[in-house]
């Protein structure tokens, strides 16, 4: 019987492995939102990003009553069914 030590081939690429997996782990944790009560919830960057619009804007929003918007721990956050909400509202006003 041979004994198996940390820096035989197999060992290494069963680690390496490990790793990969952790790492990919850790940024699916890093990525996901959490949902309350089915509803999910979007930072100021991630709602920026989607509608194309700059985080200022966004902020102008916010102080115009443009878009509701939740203040928890110093942290902005929007609910996706409000913003999926103003957007059909706006879109419905502008077709008209």
């Amino acid at each position: 019987m041979d004994l198996i030590t940390k820096t035989d081939e197999i060992v290494v690429s069963f680690l390496d492995k490990i790793e990969k997996m952790d790492t990919g782990i850790n940024e699916i944790i890093k990525n996901s939102r959490q949902f309350l009560n089915g509803e999910r919830y979007l930072s100021d960057k991630e709602v920026s990003l989607a509608l194309k619009i700059s985080r200022r804007t966004l902020q102008d929003y916010r102080s115009e009553g443009k878009m509701p918007y939740y203040l928890i721990g110093g942290k902005v956050l929007y609910k996706e069914s409000d913003i999926e909400k103003m957007l059909l509202n706006n879109f419905c006003e502008h077709s008209h």
